[in-house]
């Protein structure tokens, strides 16, 4: 089974990152936050987690105000670096870990935090300032990485106790995954800042060292406090720290604190720790009972013939193909796809049996190999075929066939619009 060894808890400021990126180690402004972090690097070093769980928020750089969640997990293969607006960062992709991250999904819903999830998101700043200064990367990181993006931006935002217990409940999702890896969760943010308004530059170092001392040691008088009070004490953006609770509620009752720094160079109180966990391991059912608390909800599921869930493994397995038919939404796909099929399958990668999918048009061997139907619907408004065509191909029936099991047998339809293809099948 996996299980946490511990955990790094971190600032995320940009200025670690320019520092890294302008080779700053020796400079007398910079050379402390190099000289905090060694501890840490040393740390994942020697004891080589298998995976990073890292806790962080977005600045606006790949997550937008028209979709804003509260607890996003990423579930993909590999995570770019954003682009924040003066270009990307010159450092490699981190490589996910799909089949932990999904786990960690299922058994967070389960528990009922409801997640979002992505695949495709560059990770910016909140990650990889400080992954810059935790490991080596030439030609790629060593590590692979399991984001947790938390929304921390826009009101409301999820209290200090939800974050808590999302922490609680993050242990039981790694405890109970089945392959032995060992795990170490990164905590990003804060400590006392902000950036914008009429108090821009606020710091208060007396709040940061008593923060310190409770997430250390009594870490549930800080799950009570509101997002006003932790404001007032280290800045409006300074209450991202909230963060650092999930990491807390995932270790045990007890830490080892190993290391601990605090530097305050300009904006942002950038602290480094190091918490080992003192967790036992768990007793005896317990994983097994997790594990069938997981499972509820589509226990049985396989025996209801012709179906076939969508799940996280699957999004996962065939985003590429879903990413490529959910393109029939934009005008300039479409063209290029009317004007040449084959060329947009090597636009856009794919593979050899996902092209044969395609070109045949072959509905219930897309559905089988993991696209979602919608996506069908879609493809079917560009090339003119009826939703109906599709069901019933689907059933192995000829459209006759199937209409006949229809209370209005004569009725066709489609989600086309106005740019779509002739539609030879509405005679009106």
């Amino acid at each position: 089974m996996a299980r946490i060894i511990g955990a790094v808890a971190c600032s995320h400021t940009p200025t670690i990152g320019f520092a890294f990126d302008k080779k700053k180690q020796q400079d007398p402004v910079w050379a402390p936050i190099f000289e905090a972090f060694g501890p840490a690097q040393r740390w994942l070093a020697d004891n080589k987690p298998d995976v990073l769980f890292f806790i962080y928020n977005d600045h606006v750089s790949s997550f937008f105000f028209d979709h804003y969640s509260a607890f996003s997990l990423g579930v993909g293969e590999r995570h770019e670096v954003a682009d924040e607006g003066g270009g990307a960062r010159d450092l490699p992709a981190l490589a996910g870990h799909p089949a932990l991250a999904q786990h960690i999904g299922r058994s967070l819903v389960a528990d009922e935090f409801d997640m979002s999830f992505f695949q495709d998101r560059a990770l910016d700043h909140g990650v990889f300032s400080p992954m810059s200064l935790l490991c080596p990367h030439e030609p790629d990181w060593p590590i692979p990485v399991v984001p947790l993006q938390i929304g921390v931006l826009q009101s409301p935002v999820s209290s200090a106790r939800r974050c808590y217990r999302l922490g609680q409940a993050l242990r039981r999702a790694i405890e109970s995954y089945p392959e032995d890896l060992k795990v170490a969760i990164v905590a990003t943010g804060g400590l006392s800042h902000q950036v914008h308004g009429e108090r821009a530059g606020f710091n208060n170092t007396a709040w940061d060292a008593q923060f310190l001392d409770l997430i250390e040691n009594d870490p549930v008088r800080l799950t009570e406090m509101t997002q006003a009070e932790l404001a007032t004490l280290g800045g409006m953006e300074g209450a991202e720290v909230i963060m650092w609770l999930v990491m807390r509620g995932a270790l045990s009752s007890n830490v080892r604190k190993t290391h601990q720094s605090y530097y305050l160079p300009s904006m942002t109180g950038i602290a480094t720790a190091i918490y080992e966990n003192l967790a036992s391991p768990p007793v005896a059912g317990e994983v097994q009972r997790h594990r069938r608390h997981m499972d509820q909800q589509l226990a049985g599921i396989e025996a209801l013939e012709g179906s076939y869930p969508f799940t996280l493994e699957t999004s996962v397995r065939a985003y590429r193909l879903n990413k490529f038919l959910h393109g029939m939404t934009r005008p300039e796909h479409r063209a290029r796809f009317a004007a040449d099929q084959e060329a947009a399958f090597e636009a856009a990668g794919l593979t050899a049996p996902e092209r044969d999918l395609v070109r045949r048009r072959d509905w219930r061997g897309l559905i089988h190999y993991g696209v979602i139907f919608f996506m069908l619907e879609k493809l079917s408004a560009v090339v003119g075929v009826s939703n109906l065509h599709i069901y019933a191909a689907m059933r192995g029936q000829s459209l006759e066939e199937f209409q006949q099991t229809r209370n209005a047998p004569g009725a066709l339809y489609s989600v086309a619009g106005k740019d779509a293809a002739p539609q030879t099948w509405n005679k009106s």
